[in-house]
């Protein structure tokens, strides 16, 4: 039976928008809906029965994006890099990769050449709206905003990762299509903790204009400090 993704709406603030404050102005962002019909084999852990072949391909070789990425990078970019730290460290992932549902800012960072070697070997663009659900078994990570908006879900994949197997939506607030039905718009990648309330989403050879594509999360709000 399909499966349809539920309207996302962020856990924090039961069913309604959420504001985005930027100085003395503000506006809403809402979570998008994220259509993406998809045949999830029974056990949640088995993202191999889904993910298309080019896909499987690309994320066996993500230590070699990682390697040719930061390679083509480093020349020109070596203080940036050692600057993000763990983020574009290969060996930074830590155990316990699961994010809680909520809002996250989330900034992309991308390095290497790509597959047509036109693109700058290093960017890093500003913090954009991210949003994380809980949807079953699964979570769900959504790009709210910016012009490049991958929506899909998140696989157990082991203590350190889970997989990354989405497309990308058309616009803001729009619904990303089902992962495998266009392959020029499906995004597959790794999730991985690299710190305490910070995550990244690495994606090898993205569609155009990179090598690797790394996206940052951060919660929106850091919970309180236990209390001792």
């Amino acid at each position: 039976m399909r499966h349809v993704l539920r309207d996302a709406c962020l856990a924090l603030l039961a069913g309604g928008a959420v504001l985005i404050f930027s100085g003395c102005a503000h506006r809403p962002v809402v979570a998008p809906k994220v259509v993406a019909e998809v045949l999830p084999p029974a056990d949640p852990n088995n993202w191999p029965a889904l993910v298309t072949p080019g896909d499987a391909d690309r994320l066996k070789r993500i230590d070699e994006a990682w390697r040719t990425a930061l390679t083509e990078a480093r020349p020109r970019n070596s203080a940036a890099i050692t600057q993000e730290g763990a983020l574009l460290d290969p060996a930074g992932a830590l155990t316990r990769a699961a994010p809680s549902p909520g809002q996250y800012r989330c900034r992309v960072v991308t390095l290497g050449k790509g597959t047509d070697h036109r693109g700058p070997v290093f960017q890093a663009f500003k913090p954009q709206t991210c949003f994380v659900q809980a949807e079953e078994k699964l979570l769900v990570l959504m790009k709210a905003t910016g012009s490049s908006l991958p929506g899909g879900r998140l696989w157990d994949d082991g203590d350190k990762r889970l997989i990354f197997l989405g497309a990308m939506a058309d616009k803001p607030g729009a619904g990303a299509p089902a992962y495998g039905s266009n392959t020029q718009r499906d995004r597959a990648g790794v999730f991985e903790r690299v710190g305490d309330f910070r995550w990244r989403l690495v994606t090898p050879w993205p569609a155009a204009g990179s090598t690797l594509e790394v996206m940052e999360l951060v919660p929106e709000a850091l919970p309180p400090p236990p209390v001792r």
